[in-house]
């Protein structure tokens, strides 16, 4: 019996980037999942059950399929920073986390559709800024554009530059899908890996 297909349940050309690099076979499709945190939900909680909501919104079209649903918020002193959206929200976000500390936790959900079996985790990533100055703000700003990213930094771009240094278990998760994680919970499923 050949192994589930592989589902990418998201709209994100880094997660769809880095699923790519593990060789795999695997399809694409937009969740229809709002984003927004709900009342009182921390940064962490936002993210799993996002990830877990994007994953069960394709489960219907792939019955059979290995569903993979992600999202990333970033946490400061305890506010979640979500995508900014544009110009004026990534200089307030930026500017905020200047010299700070910055948690960035990614949640990774794999439901396999055919048994119901779900997997979840939230694979945090704490980000030292460094103390940059508001020109470099600007400049950076209008070179990257990162309105898309949680955080208003995109740590495989231009925005290494704003990075004093990075801690965390998974290098990917930063990028948006924690692939270590990821490979284990697809060899938990039998799914073959390699």
């Amino acid at each position: 019996m050949s192994p589930p297909g592989l589902v990418l349940a998201s709209t994100s050309p880094y997660r769809r980037e880095l699923l790519t690099r593990l060789r795999l076979s695997f399809e694409v499709r937009a969740p229809a999942v709002g984003e927004a945190a709900l009342p009182g939900e921390g940064a962490r909680d936002t993210a799993l059950r996002l990830a877990q909501a994007k994953a069960r919104a394709v489960s219907d079209e792939f019955p059979r399929a290995l569903i993979i649903g992600c999202d990333q918020t970033a946490a400061l002193d305890g506010t979640c920073l979500g995508k900014p959206g544009n110009r004026a929200n990534a200089v307030a976000q930026l500017t905020a986390m200047r010299g700070r500390d910055v948690v960035f936790h990614t949640a990774v959900a794999l439901l396999n559709a055919g048994t119901g079996t779900l997997q979840v985790a939230d694979v945090p990533t704490t980000v030292r800024f460094r103390h940059y100055g508001d020109g470099e703000i600007e400049r950076y700003l209008e070179r990257e554009q990162p309105y898309d990213c949680a955080g208003s930094a995109k740590i495989e771009g231009l925005g290494i530059v704003l990075v004093e240094r990075v801690r965390g278990d998974d290098p990917s998760a930063l990028i948006g899908l924690p692939l270590m994680r990821l490979t284990a919970m697809l060899r938990n499923e039998g799914f073959p890996v390699v």
